[in-house]
């Protein structure tokens, strides 16, 4: 078979790549994309094809293997190298977050709006942070449950007066 002859074949074939290729690509320009990188790696390699055998199923398997291995390329691309655009101030927040450079900061700040509590605040609080229930609470520390809920409410205003300043970066960050 001649190369000419070769190339009639695959161009006959574009139709059924193109809808095979919407299939992976869910995008018409892409699948555009992958049918044309398709057909040149086809056309490049066609001494690689042995005639007699299924030619629409090796440029299914083509497609399929470009179109995976776009896909990991893509991947990796993105995961190893970042935008410019990308690099927002909440996505450095983000990052530092990640690191957990910025959580050490965070939970020492915790720690000391924790301490500020006074004692009658802090241990409830502390029993339902843990996981105890309203009525466990009371029953521990011999108090009527009101009083623990009250006590839990009250510590919580308290902790968000000391960090309210994180409410507020936590609010920027979502907005973003």
């Amino acid at each position: 078979m001649t190369k000419f002859e070769f190339n009639h074949l695959v161009n006959h074939h574009s139709v059924s790549l193109r809808s095979y290729a919407l299939n992976f690509t869910k995008d018409a320009e892409d699948a555009n994309d992958l049918v044309q990188d398709t057909m040149l790696k086809a056309i490049t390699y066609y001494n690689k094809f042995k005639e007699g055998t299924n030619l629409k199923g090796w440029l299914f398997t083509i497609m399929k293997n470009t179109f995976i291995n776009n896909y990991r390329r893509l991947v990796k691309t993105n995961t190893l190298i970042t935008q410019s655009e990308d690099i927002s101030s909440a996505n450095l927040s983000y990052s530092a977050t990640k690191n957990q450079a910025e959580s050490k900061f965070v939970l020492g700040d915790i720690d000391k709006a924790l301490s500020q509590l006074p004692e009658e605040y802090y241990v409830p609080f502390i029993r339902y942070f843990e996981g105890y229930k309203y009525h466990e609470i009371a029953d521990m520390l011999e108090i009527p449950i009101g009083t623990v809920k009250t006590r839990i409410h009250v510590a919580r205003g308290i902790l968000k007066k000391y960090l309210k300043t994180y409410s507020k970066e936590i609010a920027s960050v979502e907005l973003v």
